[in-house]
C-alpha cells in the first residue's frame, strides 16, 4: 500500500500497490503492521456497505463524538464518488479545513477519515457502492452531522446534489459547542 497524507494531518489517501501479470493483479487493502506504522487503527469493529442508486446522491457530513469517535476507511467498489472530510479537531492547525478526493472502482483508492473529522460523499455515477471499515461501533446517541453546504467550510462539491435524506437536509450549520460536545463547551470562552 502507498500512503499519501492529505493537507489535513492524519488523513490519508491509500493507493494499492499492485503486483500483476496477464491474469490481473494482487494487492493488500489492509495490513495491521503498515497501518500501525502510520499511527492508524489496526482493529476493525464494523464493515459497512452502502449503495446509492442515483448520480448526485449526497451522504454527509457525519461523525460521532468521543468516546465513540470513529476512524473510517472508505473505498468505492462500484461506480465513482467524491469523498470529503472536514477537520473538526479543536486543537488542530487545520481545524475547519476540508479535503476531497475521487474514489472509484477503477482507481481503487481508499480514504482514511480520522477520529474528529466529519465525512461525506457525493456520487458521480449511478449505482455507487462503497465499503466503510470502521474502528468503533455505531453509537446513535453520539452521532452528529453538519449541513453539507455550510458556508463556514465552503466545500467545493464537484456537482450539485439531487438526492439527500431528510436527516442530512436537517443537519445544522456548524456550532462548535453543539458539534464537539460537552468538552468543547467547557473550553469555550
Amino acid at each position: 500500500m502507498k500512503f499519501h497524507e492529505t493537507k489535513l494531518s492524519g488523513a490519508y489517501v491509500i493507493d494499492l500497490e499492485k503486483r500483476g501479470d496477464d491474469r490481473g493483479f494482487f494487492a493488500r487493502a489492509f495490513c495491521q503492521r503498515e497501518f500501525a506504522e502510520f499511527d492508524l487503527p489496526t482493529e476493525i469493529a464494523q464493515v459497512n456497505n452502502s449503495l446509492s442508486a442515483d448520480r448526485g446522491t449526497l451522504r454527509g457530513m457525519h461523525y460521532q463524538l468521543a468516546p465513540k469517535a470513529e476512524t473510517k476507511m472508505v473505498r468505492c467498489i462500484r461506480g465513482a464518488l467524491w469523498d470529503c472530510l472536514i477537520d473538526l479537531r479543536p486543537d488542530s492547525p487545520t481545524f475547519g479545513q476540508w479535503h476531497g478526493e475521487e474514489l472509484s472502482a477503477e482507481n481503487r483508492k481508499m480514504m482514511v477519515v480520522p477520529k474528529g473529522f466529519a465525512h461525506g460523499f457525493i456520487t458521480l455515477t449511478d449505482d455507487v457502492e462503497a465499503f466503510y471499515f470502521v474502528d468503533e461501533y455505531y453509537a446513535p446517541e453520539l452521532e452528529r452531522g453538519i449541513r453539507w453546504n455550510d458556508p463556514k467550510f465552503a466545500i467545493q462539491w464537484p456537482i450539485e446534489p439531487v438526492v439527500l435524506s431528510d436527516k442530512d437536509i436537517a443537519h445544522p450549520d456548524f456550532d462548535r459547542s453543539h458539534h464537539l460536545g460537552q468538552q468543547a463547551k467547557e473550553s469555550l470562552p
